[in-house]
């Protein structure tokens, strides 16, 4: 089963991009997508193909967004709001059941974000969850109040996280966790280490918070345990520059899987766009073939 997540930056403008002919390239069975930031009515349906729509858009127009792209409908849907709705590329947007999750205290705020949604395959025992963490700020500048703001939902998903896993197992899953967590975890995760370690996203608190959630009997870097000890693969690079051309990167885009799935990963990494002008988004997709 191929599985995979991408940072859209905009579900409209990467299907202009080549969204749909990656897909039909690839041909992953699961896809996490974040920043799909698009009004429900407004949905590129055409660049669904044979896939369902899983889309807790969130309440704030134009920002965030997640989903969930599978080849049969889902078994459950679960999100942090009400704003789920499921479509194809033939039906129109329709309203999903959804079951309501406890919110730790500090993910109040984020509530009607879009940050999170889960789902449960139906054809296969898996819990699949689609994060989008807050790009942040720095601490004791004009950029403060995102570095306090992200900070609270680590705290807060953390605890959700432990939850989430859990109850997974309580019904007898594999937990998933995929997306865009907006944080590079060693030096290994991105080219220019030194140069960063007072910027968003290489900041030793939001490093060693990436610690606590991965460990043997939590959560386990996929993508990194296929590739140990190595530079990259890098998942995301700026438009600016030359920042592609040199594979200046950052890898913040993760597979963060239970133990059990995780020992099913047979390969995988970022599938990184053969130029600069067929960039889907400014992130790559990363796919990995779990043996299920």
């Amino acid at each position: 089963m191929r599985i995979s997540t991408l940072n859209v930056n905009g579900l409209r403008a990467a299907s202009r991009r080549g969204l749909g002919e990656w897909l039909a390239r690839r041909q992953p069975d699961v896809i996490a997508l974040q920043e799909v930031r698009c009004p429900v009515g407004e949905l590129p349906l055409e660049v669904l193909g044979d896939y369902l729509l899983t889309y807790e858009s969130g309440t704030i127009p134009g920002r965030n967004g997640v989903a969930v792209l599978t080849r049969t409908p889902v078994a459950a849907v679960r999100s942090w709001g009400d704003a789920v709705v499921g479509a194809t590329s033939t039906t129109e947007p329709q309203p999903l059941a959804v079951e309501q999750v406890p919110l730790a205290r500090e993910l109040g705020y984020f509530r009607g974000h879009g940050r999170y949604l889960e789902v449960d395959l139906a054809d296969a025992p898996v819990t699949v969850a689609s994060v989008y963490v807050p790009k942040g700020g720095r601490p004791s500048d004009d950029t403060e109040p995102a570095y306090e703001a992200k900070l609270a939902f680590m705290a807060g998903f953390a605890k959700q996280v432990t939850r989430a896993r859990r109850a997974a197992a309580a019904r007898g899953r594999h937990y998933l966790l995929m997306g865009d967590v907006n944080i590079a975890h060693t030096a290994d995760d991105l080219a220019n280490a030194a140069g960063n370690v007072r910027n968003p996203g290489f900041l030793p608190v939001e490093r060693e918070w990436l610690t606590s959630l991965v460990g043997p009997r939590r959560l386990v870097d996929v993508v990194r345990s296929l590739h140990p000890g190595v530079k990259g693969p890098y998942s995301w690079w700026s438009w600016r520059g030359q920042a592609w051309t040199n594979d200046s990167g950052w890898r913040i885009d993760y597979h963060l899987a239970t133990p059990g799935l995780a020992a099913l990963a047979r390969v995988g990494g970022t599938d990184r766009d053969e130029s600069y002008e067929a960039r889907i988004s400014d992130h790559a997709p990363v796919s990995v073939d779990y043996d299920l």
